[in-house]
This record gives C-alpha cells, structure tokens and sequence, in this order.
C-alpha cells in the first residue's frame, strides 16, 4: 500500500509539472509598474447591498482608489492598494496571464467584515481598466497614471486666509453637520458630515490649533485627498497614529500632548512632499505621499483640492484654521 501511494504521489507530481503556470514572468520595464489613480464605479443597488454612503462631495460617477505595483525580485509583482475606505493594504502578489494578457489579485478585507476582494483588469494604451468582487458585488473600474506632481519652481506664498468664521462661510455645510461655532471656536459636537472648503488649493501652508478627548479619532485631507491624522494614539508613532499621513507615512516620534489639551499643527504640502510639525516637533520631514488615502473625495491627485475635516468619526475642536496657498 505505501509503495502504491508513494507512486500515485509522484505521479501527481510528475503530471503537475506538465501544467502550464499561470504566473506568467513579468519583465522589470513592465508599463504596468507603477501608481495608479483609480476610479471604482457603484450603482445605486450595489451601494445599498454594500452599506455603503456617498459623503460631501464625492464624485457622482465614481468612488476614489489608488494602486501601486511594483517589482520584487526578478519577476514578481507585488504592491499596494487603497480604496475608499481605510489604508493601504499590502498586495501579495500581482499575478500576470500572458495568454489572456490579463493581471489579478486577492486581498483580505480590512475594516469591512466582507469576504476577500478579488480584482481583474487589463492594461491597455497606459489605462487600467476592470473589475472588483466585493462580497459578490461586481464593480467596475478604470485607473490612470498618478502624475508625479514635481515641483519645477519653489512656491510664491500669498496671503494667509482664516477659515473660522462665525458664519463658516468658508465650508460648505452637509445636511448632517454636526459643527458649530461657540466662542470662537469650531466643534464637532458628533458623529455626522465632513466640512469641506469652498475654495481649492494646490500647494499651501496650513497652521491649526486643536484638541479632542480622550479616546477621539479625526483628520484633515489635504487637497481632499491626504488624511493626515488626528487621533488618540495613546503614545504610539505608526502610520495611523497622530502626525502622520494615514497608512503611509509615520511620525518620526509621537509629540501629542495629552487629551483635553489644545494641539498645534504646521502642515507644508508642495507637490507630494510633506512637512508636518505637531506641537513644535518635526514629525514628518518633506517626504513625498505615494498617494491617495481612504476616504477620499475623488481620486484627481493632478488637479487642486479642497482641505476636508472628518466629521464622522469623533468630537474635535478647532481654535485656529489659516491656510496660506501659494500664488504660483
């Protein structure tokens, strides 16, 4: 009996190496390497079966999610992948059918109790085009190239603008806006809409003061896009904790003072790169932002944005909001 086993194994072995793989070698000039920003459209009934809400302005034809591949030794793909909700999820392997000239992966979910996502599409005259599964909903979705946002000349600073205003003239307000004015000071007194800039910027300065209690969680988008965090991180300095870029970059330190105690941020975004001093500390020192992040208006990393704060998650108030954009 052990002998016929021990055949039948090494028959079994014998006729899999026989069986065209379809992990296809991938050259290291591949055009399919790089970041791309996508755009993952939902119908109305997909959405509902998702549980799933289109918040402040987000683009009518689309939901915003980025994808980065790259090479990993000699013909592996692997990457990054942020939808339109939480951070960058790492991608195992990108796997290449060259017979059908296709590419697909698999991620597990993140923050959504979901099966695993499976995605499939095509590279063709540099766009991406296909589709994801996500709990047997089939969305379709289209990617372009990030732009690498260079700066060819430092910027020209303009004046500074105060985006506190009694009347909060300078958002736009949701329908289920939980902010306020009192005394001077905007606060998030609940869970409810994002606030959101009615004037967009391209490359700015941004100096706040803020606080939370303890246990709160908020963020600011730059250009809509960025969230960069505001939490109670209880000392921690990883990629989602306080005076970083969620999911993608990290604080050089944890400098937040405690809960209860106003907070101050100087924020510098030109092109990619980010400077972030929390409470007089460089945290963040000009490192670029390979892309988007979860919760995103839109996906349009070339174009000027607004500043969103998060509404959604955790009370927060704000005691100074001066963006200084730049002029050219």
């Amino acid at each position: 009996m052990k002998k016929r086993n021990a055949f039948l194994l090494l028959l079994v072995f014998t006729l899999i190496g026989f069986v065209p793989s379809q992990a296809q070698r991938v050259e290291s000039d591949s055009d399919v390497i790089g970041k791309w920003d996508l755009t993952i459209t939902m119908e109305e009934d997909q959405l509902k079966n998702l549980g799933i809400f289109r918040h402040g302005l987000m683009a009518s034809d689309g939901f915003p999610g980025w994808l980065e591949v790259k090479l990993s030794g000699f013909s592996t793909l692997v990457g990054y992948y942020v939808g339109y909700e939480g951070s960058a999820r790492p991608i195992a392997e990108v796997h290449y059918n060259a017979d059908e000239d296709k590419y697909h992966f698999t991620i597990p979910p993140q923050w959504m109790d979901i099966d695993d996502i499976y995605f499939e599409f095509t590279l063709k005259d540099d766009k991406l085009s296909g589709y994801k599964v996500l709990n047997g909903n089939k969305l379709k979705w289209t990617g372009v190239r990030a732009p690498s946002l260079a700066r060819k000349e430092p910027p020209v600073w303009g004046n500074p603008v105060n985006l506190l205003s009694d009347n909060m003239d300078r958002w736009i307000i949701p329908e289920n806006n939980k902010f306020k004015m009192v005394d001077g000071i905007m606060k998030n007194i609940g869970k409810g809409g994002n606030l959101i800039t009615n004037q967009k910027f391209n490359d700015f300065k941004l100096s706040i003061e803020f606080r939370y209690p303890e246990g709160s969680n908020s963020g600011i988008y730059l250009r809509g896009r960025h969230e960069l965090q505001i939490e109670d991180s209880k000392g921690r300095a990883d990629n989602v904790s306080i005076g970083g870029i969620y999911g993608f970059i990290a604080p050089s330190v944890n400098a937040a003072n405690p809960p209860g105690e106003w907070q101050t941020y100087e924020i510098t975004l030109v092109g990619r790169h980010v400077t972030v001093v929390l409470n007089g500390i460089e945290v963040i020192s000009n490192r670029p932002i390979p892309g988007i992040t979860g919760g995103s208006l839109d996906s349009k990393e070339g174009e000027p944005g607004p500043i969103m704060v998060q509404g959604d998650h955790g009370p927060v108030e704000f005691r100074k909001f001066v963006i200084t954009p730049s002029v050219n």
